[in-house]
Parts: structure tokens; sequence; C-alpha cells
């Protein structure tokens, strides 16, 4: 039961107080939804989570700053952790679900989201280990030969951690662990997970726990598959290639700027830098959109990195003018001309429009 009524002004109040940097008032609010009959879950999946949404899309706008946008989220973890720290030991239910490891794939930093799926899934009896942010893949994997749990639940917002995700995800498996993945990252439909061979996927926290109390079939510990078994196009090199000539791409995109884009010509140190990390974002997930070999995953960040340069008065056709030194460049790679083709077409014929959430921020 979620309580629609009971909860419909709190993640409006919770926001306020949490962008405010009020701590305590947050925890005063959900305290006493708990003691006027707000389940936690309700809480936890229904009330803060979309207030940590709504940090995204008020960032992107240039409504709230990155620090802010960082006080946000730390008071938003010390919330839920003051949830789970004030039921009294009487009321704690003892697992009987099974084990399970919740944890972040290295190099994602966004931990909230599995922080939610592993409270979520103690409240509904499981024993829970959760391992946080950025947790390297060699001690995930020697956290699996010690607890031997009946899965790891693998959770990724940033898309350019996806290779990274896939030599997680066929670790785990070679130890004989189950792997269900969840967050941003995998796609809104699970495409990335299902492509990176993950043995499940779940949009939320509520479909993570569906889809383990459905039942777990272990697998049998199988050998380490080479990443052109689940993606055979990587075979062409083109997304080695990529990575390897990142710091080589920046620069001379960054040059090349100051020729075809006057106006950077005027950048201080500071917007040059700052340019130089858009840059390396958009080679990231040009790089990304390769290994996974789908347009869609380099568009829809051209769109949104498009509509961030706006909200901040920066004309977005310098990412056009961008994609065109990074094509001359890359003239020798087909898959990779092909995609930043794609990616100059959407820019081009885009309408303006106000910044949307996207998965991963600066």
């Amino acid at each position: 039961m979620r309580h629609s009524t009971a909860t419909a002004d709190l993640p409006d109040r919770l926001w306020q107080a949490v962008v405010d940097g009020d701590e305590y008032g947050a925890v005063d609010i959900v305290h006493k939804a708990v003691a006027d009959g707000v389940d936690e879950e309700t809480l936890l999946l229904d009330v803060i989570a979309p207030v940590q949404a709504r940090v995204g899309v008020e960032w992107a706008a240039d409504r709230i700053t990155v620090a802010q946008e960082h006080a946000v989220t730390a008071i938003n973890e010390r919330v839920i952790a003051s949830l789970s720290h004030r039921r009294p030991a009487r009321e704690r239910r003892a697992p009987h679900q099974g084990r399970v490891t919740v944890s972040c794939i290295d190099g994602e930093w966004h931990a909230l989201p599995a922080r939610l799926v592993a409270e979520v899934l103690h409240l509904r009896g499981w024993q829970v280990d959760y391992l946080g942010a950025q947790t390297p893949t060699p001690h995930l994997v020697s956290h699996l030969h010690h607890t031997n749990p009946d899965a790891v639940l693998l959770s990724g917002s940033i898309p350019t951690r996806l290779p990274t995700a896939h030599a997680a995800i066929t670790a785990c498996q070679a130890v004989g662990i189950l792997v269900l993945a969840g967050g941003r990252a995998f796609g809104a439909d699970g495409r990335y997970a299902r492509a990176l061979g993950a043995d499940q996927w779940a949009a939320d926290a509520r479909g993570a726990a569906a889809v383990l109390e459905v039942g777990l079939v272990r697998p049998r510990p199988a050998a380490i598959r080479q990443v052109t078994d689940d993606l055979p196009h990587l075979a062409d090199q083109e997304y080695t290639m990529v990575v390897q000539s990142r710091v080589q791409l920046v620069k001379q995109t960054l040059v090349g700027l100051e020729t075809s884009f006057p106006v950077s010509r005027g950048y201080d140190d500071a917007q040059r830098e700052r340019t130089a990390e858009d840059i390396g974002h958009i080679v990231d997930f040009l790089a990304t959109a390769l290994y996974v070999d789908d347009p869609e995953m380099f568009t829809s960040f051209l769109t949104w990195a498009a509509d961030i340069l706006e909200a901040r008065h920066v004309p977005a056709r310098s990412v056009v003018t961008g994609l065109d030194i990074l094509a001359d460049q890359l003239r020798e790679f087909p898959r990779t001309v092909d995609l930043i083709d794609a990616g100059r077409a959407v820019l081009r014929g885009r309408p303006t429009r106000p910044a949307p959430e996207f998965g991963t921020r600066a």
C-alpha cells in the first residue's frame, strides 16, 4: 500500500528541505510520515527517489549548482540511513529470502539508486551486502567467493561505464553467480543489459525484488567469455582505436575549434578546460556507442549535451563543429564516421527545447 493521499505533498516538501541544505528538516519529514503510517518502501521509492531524480533535472536546467547537487545527494543518503536505523530491533525482519550482493560497477559514482535497491530488498527479507560506489571488479569477485550469494545486482547510471559493466558481468558469471543488471546506463528497456549478457534486468527496485522473488536458478560456472562472443562487431577494432586515441582526439579537436569556432579563441583557462572536458565526454560516448553498436546511445547524449550548453548560453552549433573536426580525424573508421554522421543529422534537425535529464552529469 503506497498511501497516495498521505504522500502527495511529501516529495515537494522533502525537495525544499534538501535543496535548502536542511538535513534535520528532511529527516523530520520522513520520520513524521512513518509515524503517520506511511511504509518505508513507499518513502524510499515514491518520495526520496523522485526527489533525487529531480536533482538531475534542476542541474540540467541550470537552476542548481554542482555543489547543491552533491549536497542534496548527501542529505538524501543520510535520510535513507536514518530510516534504516530508526527501526527498533524487535521490528527488524530476519533475512529469510536468501543473500544478495548489491554493487555499483567500477567507475560508477551514482550510488544512491543502488542504495535504494539494497534497502528495499532488505525490507523484503533479503540479506544484502551493499558494496556502494565504484567497486573494482576483482574486489567484487573476491567478495562473491567469500559470501557465495544467490545473485549479484549491478547498478550503473553512467552509460560510458558499460564496457566495464560487461567485464563485471562476465567475471561474476564465471564464478557461477547470476547477474541482475539495473540502472539508467543499461537503457530504459534493458537493451544494453541483454547485449552484455546479463542474466536478468530490472527497471527499478520493485522490479528487482520481483525478479528475485520469482526464484533464482544458479548458472553453472562458465568459461570466461571474450567480449567478441557477445559483441562480434568489436572485431573491427574501431572501439579500441578510438579509446586509445582519446587524448589526441580531444587535443586536436580543441585546436580545431579555435580555427572553426572563433569565439573559442577568447576562452580563459577555465573555459578551455571545460571545453576539453565536453569534447572528452563526446569521445567517450562515441566509443561506448561503438562498443554496443547503437547510434541512439550517441545521438541521445549529443541532444542532451546541446540542451545543456544552451541552458548555459553556449551555442549548440559548437557541438556540430566539434563533430566535424572529429569526423575528419576518424575518417578511416567507417562505423565511427556513420555514428558521427547520425549525430550531426540529429543536432542539425533538432528544435531548441528545455534540457532533459540524462544518465550522466558533468
